[in-house]
């Protein structure tokens, strides 16, 4: 809000040693957003990086994954190191991963029978639906999770575009599929009650509750038994506005599939041997056309490759191309997207970073601290006069030698750094950024400097640029001073 006069995002920006993003495209998202606080910066290089979110596994897998786990590799398994765990879990035999997917199965389908049999008889419901709820679901069918707030950006409604087509996929006869749908609406959120409104009404009119359950009162309890027993977990975000969701990381260790979005985390974890992906991974806004377009998409992944493949099975009854994507999804993503990977992320690149600052800055009495406020007085009263002078490029051979005249007006050059930017190049998310060095020529009555760079000649000269940012190894440039001077 351009009108509003005190910003806590911005405030928080400011005060920080680091920022950083939950997820690699929420990073790259941030850059723009923050864009406005680093002027005449380059995009890819506001100071917003990203630690993509981890959960805490033993807080999420299932009993029967407990085991599975605790047999594969021990019962201390997240107190160690991750990183050999890949090669442990790709041993597990079909039988073994199935036995437990079927276990974890059974074990939500009571859930919900219990769940639904205590909502009906609380509701006063006649004798019949209450006994109708204890024979709910199918242990051997299926299972589709959808679970979490009920907001237009999520879509929660994406497959209630095509009511008739859900019913039909829904009850199927042959290749049968039961939805597990869960949430609740934000407080005074009209539009998020509306949402949740359709899915009830389409159960009733299809007459769908053997297939379809909405369950009320969705906590902590129920989350775990959902991501531990669902098959697949759904999740059909409008992209980029999942900064990374977590919910799809808790069925990893279970043997759950992803079906997501390209957003958030599954933007990065995404493998066509792990699961499967929604959408072309590009920003489209809110363009009621693309969610039409996605939500096709959707059914014909559920039509022509989910349900299919789950359904696939040999002479002992096992999907085995099914359970090569669980038994891949489980051993490459449990270990990366977990908390043990991502506190140690963090502590590696800015905890113990920033705690090292911070005792360096407070030692002897603030000494060091006290420098850098004094650097940045003496910046603060140069900068605007610094500018560039004469410019100059060769060409030898297959590399270009840039010379420039730099003109300090009183600043230590120790203060500052010249470089030659270019833009990324097509699919690249990188600027072309090299230091130029003094080559020794300068002109004190003048007062230029000259910088050069060599540089391979692979682009045009017109793509490059120099300029002059701050220098100084103990401050985080440009979250801690932004001052920039580019070359006209």
């Amino acid at each position: 809000d351009p009108n509003e006069p005190f910003n806590m995002a911005y405030l928080a920006v400011r005060g920080s040693f680091a920022v950083n993003g939950v997820s690699r495209l929420h990073g790259e998202v941030s850059r723009h957003l923050f864009e406005p606080l680093f002027r005449r910066w380059p995009t890819e290089e506001v100071p917003i990086h990203h630690v993509t979110n981890g959960i805490h596994t033993s807080t999420w897998d299932s009993q029967a994954a407990d085991s599975l786990w605790t047999e594969a590799i021990g019962k201390d398994r997240w107190k160690i190191t991750t990183e050999s765990f890949s090669d442990t879990i790709r041993t597990l035999s079909d039988e073994k991963i199935w036995s437990m997917r079927a276990a974890a199965r059974r074990a939500l389908i009571e859930y919900i029978r219990k769940h639904q049999t205590a909502h009906f008889i609380s509701y006063g419901a006649p004798q019949e639906a209450i006994d109708r709820a204890g024979r709910l679901f199918d242990p051997d069918v299926l299972t589709i999770g959808f679970a979490r707030r009920f907001v237009a950006y999520k879509r929660p409604d994406l497959l209630l575009s095509d009511p008739d087509r859900l019913a039909r996929l829904l009850g199927n006869g042959e290749r049968p599929v039961q939805l597990v749908i869960a949430g609740k609406a934000p407080p005074y959120d009209d539009n998020a009650r509306d949402l949740i409104r359709r899915w009830i009404q389409f159960i009733r009119h299809y007459r769908l509750g053997d297939r379809v359950v909405f369950l009320e009162d969705y906590d902590m309890l129920m989350a775990g038994y959902l991501v531990g027993g669902v098959d697949v977990w759904l999740n059909t975000p409008q992209r980029p506005w999942e900064a990374s969701g977590t919910s799809g990381m808790k069925v990893l260790v279970n043997g759950g599939l992803n079906l997501s979005e390209l957003d958030g985390w599954w933007a990065e974890a995404y493998r066509p041997e792990v699961g499967w992906a929604l959408g072309d991974g590009l920003e489209h806004g809110n363009d009621p056309a693309i969610d039409q377009q996605e939500a096709r998409a959707l059914f014909a992944l559920l039509e022509q490759e989910v349900i299919p493949l789950f359904y696939q099975r040999n002479d002992k009854g096992v999907p085995v191309e099914w359970l090569k994507k669980v038994r891949e999804s489980m051993a490459t993503l449990t270990p990366f997207f977990s908390s043990n990977r991502t506190v140690r992320e963090y502590t590696e690149r800015f905890y113990l970073p920033a705690a090292t600052a911070y005792q360096d800055r407070a030692a002897r009495n603030g000494d060091h601290g006290k420098k850098i406020v004094e650097w940045k007085h003496n910046l603060e009263a140069h900068w605007p006069h610094l500018g560039f002078g004469q410019s100059q490029v060769e060409t030898k051979g297959n590399r270009y030698l840039f010379n420039i005249r730099v003109y300090p007006r009183g600043l230590d050059p120790a203060m500052m750094t010249v470089q030659l930017v270019a833009a990324a190049p097509a699919g690249n998310s990188h600027l072309f950024v090299a230091e130029m060095l003094r080559n020794g020529e300068s002109d004190p009555a003048e007062g230029w400097i000259a910088y050069s760079a060599w540089i391979p000649a692979t682009r045009p000269v017109s793509d490059y640029t120099a300029r002059i940012i701050p220098h100084n190894d103990a401050v985080s440039i440009p979250l801690e001073y932004d001052r920039i001077t580019w070359q006209h």
